[in-house]
């Protein structure tokens, strides 16, 4: 998993839960990286599920409902290191639509070694997109939380439904349409 997941992580709990706790998950955490994370680095996944499960523990939140609000915290992330991205698009559906013919090329070329989920399109309209999430992390509440934000950014109400097709959570199938 890249640095950039784990760094941005680290400083939504700081932001969002005060440095005692951001201190808390790490020290019982059992890191080989003893959280020592660069953006461009490449880290153990397991390490991250260790410090929301952690995290989960102290709030007293859900560890789904943290990855949900982390996929929030992460879109402005986004926003500010490609916006030019955004601005190639003038609708949300558009976008997501492009995530594996275009995003996800530009993220290979600059992080060569990334594990990005795969979102294959089986239906799209102007105001619905129908797709297949599969990754072997089972992050589809980080990718529901990026994708609410990316209709948000458009200006657009919409809403994300999604089925799990398995049991673990690797293979979702997400529906969002457009709130007229």
């Amino acid at each position: 998993m890249k640095g950039i997941v784990f760094t941005e992580f680290l400083e939504m709990v700081e932001e969002k839960f005060g440095l005692e706790t951001l201190d808390f998950i790490i020290e019982n955490s059992n890191l080989k990286s003893k959280a020592i994370y660069t953006a461009v680095g490449t880290y153990d996944a397991a390490e991250m599920f260790e410090l929301i499960h952690n995290l989960s523990e102290k709030s007293d939140i859900a560890a789904g409902n943290l990855i949900y609000a982390y996929g929030h915290y992460f879109f402005k992330k986004l926003v500010e290191s490609h916006a030019n991205i955004f601005e190639m698009y003038t609708s949300p559906i558009d976008l997501l639509n492009a995530i594996e013919s275009h995003i996800h090329v530009h993220v290979r070329k600059i992080y060569k070694d990334a594990e990005l989920p795969s979102f294959d399109v089986i239906e799209k309209s102007d105001t619905k997109i129908t797709m297949i999430y599969q990754s072997e992390r089972s992050l589809y509440m980080f990718a529901k939380g990026l994708m609410e934000k990316t209709f948000e950014h458009y200006g657009k109400n919409a809403t994300v439904n999604f089925e799990v097709l398995d049991k673990f959570g690797k293979r979702v199938k997400f529906e969002a349409i457009l709130n007229e």
